[in-house]
């Protein structure tokens, strides 16, 4: 289905991406930030909170923690404060990065199993699949983000992924 150079010019890709987006929502203030602006989170700063929370989500379960809702709750509030948001959205790329180093043909294979917060039900799903899901959450919620700084003024970069460095 993927292989681990996929995963990796992904990660890359995801980096860039949210690089230009959080350049482009520097240019708005705080409340231009967290204004409603009618998509399904409500506000870019929200939004940017859900993508960065499903990106550890999902970090947590491929390293083989099938329960990370535990301590992972879901926040579109959280964080507040745009310099720390920015900090964390950079680790969590770091870390994505140092995961795709990781990967191999045989890491990449196989079930991965969790256990949802809001069931008891065991999940089993193909790793392959998870990872692509993984970069399809990405990518689906950075284009409401791109979306809805553009509507605001700013000019966040082009989101083609051919146009990768």
């Amino acid at each position: 289905m993927i292989t681990p150079d996929y995963c990796r010019m992904m990660v890359r890709y995801n980096a860039w991406q949210n690089n230009s987006l959080l350049k482009a929502a520097d240019t708005l203030d705080d409340q231009q930030r967290w204004q409603d602006r009618g998509a399904f989170f409500g506000s870019i700063a929200a939004t940017l909170n859900h993508i960065h929370w499903g990106d550890v989500l999902w970090l947590e379960r491929l390293a083989g923690n099938p329960r990370p809702e535990a301590y992972l709750s879901p926040s579109l509030v959280n964080p507040s404060d745009w310099a720390e948001f920015k900090d964390l959205r950079r680790r969590c790329d770091d870390a994505l990065a140092q995961w795709a180093t990781t990967l191999d043909k045989a890491a990449m294979a196989g079930p991965l199993i969790w256990y949802p917060a809001s069931s008891s039900k065991r999940v089993e799903k193909p790793r392959a699949l998870c990872i692509v899901g993984l970069f399809n959450h990405q990518t689906h919620h950075r284009g409401q983000v791109h979306c809805m700084l553009t509507a605001a003024g700013a000019a966040p970069e082009a989101t083609d992924l051919i146009l990768l460095e």
